[in-house]
């Protein structure tokens, strides 16, 4: 597959990740660096160690999985292994994972020494498909995820459909949703091939338009200014249920199982408030519906899943913001609701899952 130009470097489509061995071939870094997790130390580094069979200088620094290690103590930990591994400004970080492992060890690499060199090899399908392009680093503080961070992009992506194999499906459902909101958004022809398929079966094709819709919208945006908030449909609830879910379930919510909630609830409001027509909204339920598990969501929970939302990035002046459809494939943004608004629409859900 040909490489997609991103704002500044390749996104490298590559089974068998011979552009990163001539990327690292073609480099001069003083010291590589592999970010993973535990998960990504069992089942990913075997594959490197294959596909780069020349790479043998280079050291692992290895953290706990899961969104809630998202954090500044466990950067603290990488930029202090970065330190007595004496890695320099001409040092080279690949972080070799989902988006956690992207979002931090960019973060880790933007911010060591001022900024070092990384690259990312995503090897989840969320990962892959969303945070594999648009240069935006982070980190969680507290109940607010991605609070903390920079926009800074990589030198290169390393995409290959490889990883996936290692994925259950709860994982593979969680990248699919992301999926279906790249065709919600921007391509109503692409949401309704979507339709046609399993999300175990998901191609390579699938990821690579997935990657080349929100690359358009990133190109046209990088710093979320205008049309690149339209990339958060579905996340201004669903991150705010995801927060919740993970300070209180004893499994929590994955990033896509959240978003495709929040997606239900943020078409109810398109419908309420942007031109979303019935019809339309009832497509949209029905699909997502049919591949996502429901979340019993109690009215008790309302509090905290407000005040969740009161520390979106996306807010304005103390309005709750949010980008909404005005037709499958066709996005608005910039749309700020009344908390009673809101509240309607995790009824609505809750009712629908009752």
């Amino acid at each position: 597959m040909t490489p997609i130009q991103s704002n500044g470097y390749p996104v490298f489509f590559d089974n068998e990740l011979k552009e990163l061995q001539n990327f690292l071939d073609n480099s001069n870094y003083s010291k590589v660096f592999f970010l993973t997790d535990m998960n990504t130390s069992e089942h990913c580094m075997p594959l490197i160690k294959q596909f780069l069979p020349l790479l043998d200088n280079y050291d692992i620094i290895e953290v706990d999985p899961g969104e809630e290690n998202k954090n500044i103590d466990y950067c603290i930990g990488v930029w202090q292994m970065l330190l007595d591994f004496d890695a320099d400004r001409n040092s080279l970080l690949i972080n070799l994972g989902g988006g956690v492992i992207t979002d931090m060890g960019g973060f880790a690499a933007s911010t060591y020494k001022r900024g070092i060199d990384f690259v990312q090899v995503p090897t989840t399908l969320l990962s892959q498909v969303d945070a594999s392009v648009g240069g935006k680093t982070g980190i969680d503080m507290g109940n607010i995820k991605n609070i903390i961070g920079t926009f800074t992009q990589p030198k290169a992506v390393f995409i290959s459909a490889e990883f996936l194999n290692s994925l259950d499906e709860r994982q593979i459902q969680s990248g699919f949703a992301e999926v279906v909101k790249h065709g919600l958004i921007a391509d109503k022809a692409y949401f309704n091939q979507l339709k046609e398929i399993n999300p175990k079966g998901i191609t390579s094709a699938i990821v690579y338009h997935s990657v080349e819709i929100k690359n358009q919208v990133v190109l046209a945006d990088p710093f979320e200014k205008g049309i690149r908030k339209t990339l958060n449909f579905g996340h201004t609830i669903g991150h705010a249920v995801e927060t919740y879910s993970l300070k209180n379930d004893k499994k929590p919510l994955l990033h896509g199982q959240a978003i495709a909630l929040g997606m239900i609830c943020e078409a109810y409001l398109s419908n309420q408030h942007n031109g979303l027509s019935e019809e339309e909204l009832t497509e949209v339920i029905q699909y997502i519906s049919s591949i996502f598990s429901s979340y019993k969501i109690k009215s008790g929970s309302y509090p905290d899943i407000l005040n969740f939302m009161k520390n979106d990035k996306k807010n304005d002046n103390g309005k709750i913001g949010f980008a909404l459809l005005s037709g499958i494939g066709k996005c608005d943004y910039n749309i700020y609701l009344e908390e009673k608004q809101i509240l309607d629409s995790l009824n609505f859900y809750a009712e629908l899952n009752s």
